[in-house]
């Protein structure tokens, strides 16, 4: 799969899994809903009920920037099945500010039912691969 091909397959998915490590490099994944603007992924903290918006994800970013996202397509006809990871370097971006509004209306334009209540993360992908079963010769 090109990356090409692997981020308009993202671009279309509805959720992804975050995968962060912490300082000592124990993984977190985590399910979360995104909006992608060029090669930049986007979530925040959103109003679902949650103990508070320090949330571990963010935590680990800031000591870890290193983070992997994934969607992928599960079907009974095992050809259809199809993945993709986009690897980069997260960031935790004010609500606020410039890059926070725009990520928040992108957001809130994807989801209708979206509403932040704390920070953003920004992932600046370095990398887009995938595999589909259709195309023997993709990466794994």
């Amino acid at each position: 799969m090109t990356p090409h091909e692997a981020r308009r397959r993202f671009v279309a998915a509805r959720v992804a899994r975050l995968a962060t490590a912490d300082a000592a490099g124990r993984p977190h994944i985590v399910p979360i809903t995104f909006a992608v603007d060029g090669d930049i992924v986007y979530s925040a903290v959103d109003a679902k009920p949650k103990r508070d918006t320090a949330l571990k994800r963010l935590a680990n970013v800031a000591v870890n920037p290193a983070v992997a996202l994934l969607v992928d397509h599960y079907a009974d006809d095992w050809n259809d099945l199809w993945w993709v990871r986009a690897d980069g370097t997260g960031r935790v971006v004010d609500p606020e500010d410039p890059e926070g509004v725009r990520a928040l209306a992108l957001l809130a334009d994807r989801y209708p039912s979206f509403a932040a209540r704390g920070a953003v993360l920004a992932v600046d992908v370095r990398s887009w691969s995938g595999w589909a079963a259709s195309a023997a010769t993709d990466e794994s």
